[in-house]
């Protein structure tokens, strides 16, 4: 069992998806569209939810400091209809809330994550799953979220490099890219899924479900993942 898993990016023509670039090129379409998408959990990695999350309140090395907690595990300390879940490999965020975007918190970690930075999240009152011995096993830690939270619909909402591990994990279902109007060109720059590095599963194919045109000459495009 595992949630229905949509990725929901907005991005530039050339499929860049730097926040303050995209900002500049759109306002509130993004959000709109993803409510649209219907009641789903959401979920980003690290440098998103650092840049975006305001419950955040610093990076440290406190994961990687003291005993790991060396095998799978959970702590369920609130349950809800939609939840605020955060990809943090190594436990480097502090946190000064409990909740984001008026949903509860839930962390995914590695199982190399130390077992005092685990507790100390308990002890704020924020879920966590610990998952995989040197990366995060996403298959498993999405089993967990639907057996044990009840996380049905799961929204990915950045950046680049988690919904890339999605799509290599086989975990998609739905693909939802906003086009803005404008180009970045930046070299460097994150693309909507990257860093996969299986290179014999390339290319993922789509099948096209809705195009919409909005009236900011934004485009919204909605593929399902063929498996």
């Amino acid at each position: 069992m595992k949630p229905y898993i949509i990725t929901h990016m907005m991005t530039s023509v050339d499929g860049r998806i730097d926040c303050p670039m995209v900002g500049q090129l759109s306002t509130d379409e993004y959000y709109i569209a993803l409510d649209r998408l219907g009641k789903c959990s959401k979920l980003s990695g690290r440098v998103t939810t650092v840049l975006e999350c305001p419950a955040v309140k610093e990076e440290t090395t406190a994961g990687t400091t003291g005993t790991p907690v060396g095998h799978e595990a959970f702590s369920v300390c609130r349950k809800a209809d939609e939840y605020t879940i955060t990809v943090d490999t190594h436990g480097k965020i502090l946190w000064k809330s409990n909740e984001a975007d008026g949903h509860p918190l839930i962390s995914i970690v590695t199982e190399d994550v130390s077992e005092e930075y685990l507790d100390s999240l308990t002890a704020q009152g924020i879920s966590w799953i610990a998952s995989g011995k040197g990366h995060i096993d996403l298959r498993r830690a999405v089993e967990i979220l639907c057996e044990e939270f009840g996380v049905e619909r799961l929204a990915i909402v950045g950046g680049g490099h988690i919904c890339g591990g999605f799509a290599e994990a086989g975990l998609v279902d739905e693909v939802s890219v906003m086009v803005a109007p404008g180009i970045d060109g930046r070299e460097g720059q994150t693309a909507m899924f990257d860093g996969i590095r299986k290179e014999n599963c390339n290319p993922y194919k789509l099948e096209l479900e809705s195009v919409e045109k909005w009236d900011t000459d934004i485009v919204w495009l909605r593929y399902k993942v063929e498996k």
